[in-house]
């Protein structure tokens, strides 16, 4: 089975597999995200761990809230804290969509994935609402009924 490999220019640093798993994404948008240097070195190296991080709207502005970066292990005393509040950088039209969408009942922001994009650290972050558990299920069985058909396809 073939892998997708991404576009040109795109260095896919971590994806957050467990949102589409928990949550119906509706709506993705591509942030920027604010970083200070020693950040963007451990973002690099891949210590990043997604669990427990959700957006924030506050002030008209984006916040992701929980997102740990392990401090670098070569930096020195002016180190990053691990899980600090990043400001994303969204266009003011995005950021009301979002206020929009988000003021719906049980809808959150929810990171999936961080990459490079031509040397800019980038976030894309999904409008989702929680599954429940009868949902889980019946995304199961969906991968179940693909993974066999790809295989019967596969044989011939």
């Amino acid at each position: 089975m073939a892998t997708k490999s991404p576009p040109e220019g795109i260095l896919i640093i971590a994806e957050n597999k467990r949102a589409r798993f928990d949550y119906s994404i509706s709506d993705t948008y591509e942030c920027g995200i604010v970083l200070t240097g020693s950040e963007v070195k451990s973002l690099r190296a891949r210590h990043v761990n997604f669990s427990d991080s959700y957006g924030l709207l506050k002030n008209n502005e984006l916040f992701l809230i929980g997102l740990r970066l392990e401090p670098y292990s070569h930096g020195s005393y002016n180190n990053h804290e691990s899980d600090r509040t990043r400001k994303l950088l969204l266009h003011r039209k995005e950021l009301k969509r979002i206020f929009r969408e988000t003021k719906e009942k049980g809808a959150t922001v929810v990171p999936l994935k961080i990459y490079f994009k031509n040397g800019r650290a980038k976030i894309l972050v999904g409008i989702a609402k929680g599954k429940t558990k009868s949902d889980k299920r019946e995304t199961l069985k969906d991968r179940d009924v693909k993974k066999e058909l790809a295989r019967v396809l596969k044989r011939g």
